[in-house]
């Protein structure tokens, strides 16, 4: 895994061994990245389950602000930290390595982000728990977007009743990405 563009653009992150945590591919992460980089500089981005950190540091490579990466395996936020410090980009993470759902609520009245990206194990409903959490949260404000990194077959069919609109939907081969905003958002075209 590497970082794509920007200021840490080619160099390699570390991972952490095994399963306990699936790094979003290059070629997955260049896509996601293709569609978000305009609006990236000078954002607040929060990365949930962030694993290694891929994709916090790929935003703060790319202009971000501050990235905050929420992490709770030990293990993992030492690798994120690490990567912070390779990629010379540890001044602008916030590391916290805690439970999303704790992290959020620390978090709360601190902080609202323009990107918010999660990335949790596949075919938990963790997405839903933490899409409840952020639909009465000051964290989001109407102009943010939560990306979601989910198995295929994850069903979004309750967005609406939690207040949210979906903006797009990306298939891979294996996994997607759905991007959502707060319902009700006027349209600019």
């Amino acid at each position: 895994m590497r970082v794509i563009a920007g200021s840490a653009r080619s160099l390699k992150l570390k991972t952490l061994e095994g399963i306990d945590t699936r790094p979003t591919t290059d070629r997955i992460k260049e896509t996601l990245f293709n569609m978000i980089a305009p609006y990236l500089y000078d954002c607040e981005f929060l990365d949930l389950f962030a694993g290694s950190g891929g994709i916090g540091i790929e935003a703060l490579s790319r202009g971000a602000k501050e990235a905050v990466f929420v992490e709770k395996n030990p293990k993992a936020m030492e690798c994120i930290k690490e990567n912070l410090k390779f990629t010379r980009l540890e001044k602008k993470g916030i590391t916290l390595t805690k439970d999303v759902l704790n992290a959020l609520y620390q978090l709360e009245g601190d902080k609202v982000f323009d990107y918010i990206f999660m990335d949790p194990p596949y075919d938990q409903e963790l997405e839903k728990q933490v899409l409840k959490y952020l639909a009465g949260s000051s964290l989001v404000y109407e102009d943010t977007v939560i990306i979601v990194e989910a198995s295929l077959n994850t069903d979004f069919s309750y967005i609406g009743e939690l207040g949210f609109s979906l903006i797009k939907e990306k298939r891979y081969k294996t996994n997607k990405h759905v991007f959502l905003e707060k319902a009700g958002k006027e349209e600019i075209c």
